[in-house]
């Protein structure tokens, strides 16, 4: 018999953190349901904008 080590790799937390920072931006923005869906790949962007123009107000 040969000894085969198995590694078994969990991303539950980054996923987590990803799902976590993906629901804030839709409540934080209070954005729509066809924006929301979009800011699953590009929330980045949204806030950005966001705090963007927060940044040009002042």
């Amino acid at each position: 018999m040969s000894d085969h080590k198995i590694k078994i790799e969990q991303h539950t937390l980054t996923g987590g953190v990803w799902g976590a920072a993906w629901l804030f931006t839709i409540g934080f923005l209070k954005l729509g349901f066809w924006q929301g869906v979009a800011a699953i790949l590009i929330w980045p962007y949204y806030l950005g904008e966001f705090f963007g123009n927060l940044i040009q107000l002042n």
